[in-house]
């Protein structure tokens, strides 16, 4: 009989990939250690983890990722323009609340900046969020308030967040376009340069409200809904080509500036692209294909 009972026990372990299982919170005093394999935490059905990415040689950034997508595509990093090294860094939920990440030799580079006494856990909610969350269930702090290039559904987009691309492909650098509410209210994309700054979409130039724009608005919010359409206080709205719910999704400004929303096939781990903006292609984004070159487009 033990033996049978050994044999049972056996065999369900060796159905289950503990590689994958990952972590349901992190506790105070607890860390996340670059070097383990298995220290990153998961959502409760899986579908983001958040751990320590590796960007290159001896290179990793703290990150969110959709954990069945090819390459495990990475939705927001905590530090994503100063990557810490392959060995001795962690992810550390101090006992006063405060959840900091430190490189190799212990230096602080990255924290919530959050202080408190009462019970706090870090935990990974199934809409992608990375929260710090207290006894009463209430947030101390969300990833959800600082994006990188990437919205989620659900996520708000306001007056002080702003999407950042990739510097070039496969390089995580914060690079030069964005996707904000400007001055007047109105979402644009933006290239912002090391020499000069251009709005392309809404194309300059042309009345907003010929894109359906009204600048009246100034609550400067914007929302990836549930039934993943995107409505925005300036009046910009926009579906996906397969609207309603199923399919996983996210809005991401490329490295190339175009503003992109994917959805996921879940059977080959691949995003196709749900919708594009109007009016805009990669030929008008500054400097997209280097100085004094000229510029062709195939989507």
């Amino acid at each position: 009989m033990e033996v049978l009972k050994f044999l049972i026990l056996f065999l369900f372990a060796a159905t289950i990939d503990w590689s994958e299982a990952g972590l349901p919170s992190l506790r105070q005093g607890s860390s996340l250690k670059v070097e383990e394999e298995n220290d990153f935490l998961v959502s409760p059905n899986g579908t983001f983890s958040s751990g320590f990415y590796e960007v290159g040689a001896n290179a990793s950034c703290y990150s969110i990722w959709f954990t069945k997508s090819v390459n495990k595509t990475v939705v927001w990093m905590a530090n994503r323009d100063k990557p810490v090294s392959g060995r001795g860094s962690k992810l550390t939920l101090q006992r006063n609340g405060n959840l900091v990440l430190t490189d190799g030799v212990g230096s602080t580079v990255w924290s919530t900046n959050t202080f408190s006494d009462a019970g706090v856990e870090a935990q990974l909610l199934e809409t992608g969020n990375l929260v710090l969350i207290n006894q009463a269930k209430e947030f101390l702090w969300q990833s959800f308030d600082s994006p990188t290039d990437t919205l989620l559904p659900s996520q708000k987009l306001v007056r002080n967040t702003t999407l950042v691309s990739m510097r070039s492909q496969g390089t995580y650098l914060s690079g030069f376009n964005n996707f904000k509410f400007g001055d007047s209210n109105v979402l644009y994309l933006v290239y912002n340069g090391p020499q000069f700054s251009s709005a392309y979409w809404p194309m300059p130039g042309v009345n907003v409200f010929d894109f359906g724009r009204k600048p009246y608005n100034s609550s400067r919010v914007a929302i990836l809904d549930g039934v993943r359409e995107f409505i925005s206080s300036d009046g910009l709205v926009f579906n996906a080509s397969d609207y309603g719910f199923g399919p996983k999704r996210r809005l991401t400004l490329d490295y190339d500036g175009m503003l992109r929303l994917y959805s996921l096939d879940e059977s080959t781990g691949l995003w196709e692209v749900s919708w594009l903006p109007d009016a805009v292609g990669v030929c008008l984004v500054h400097g997209s294909c280097g100085e004094y070159s000229l510029c062709t487009y195939k989507l």
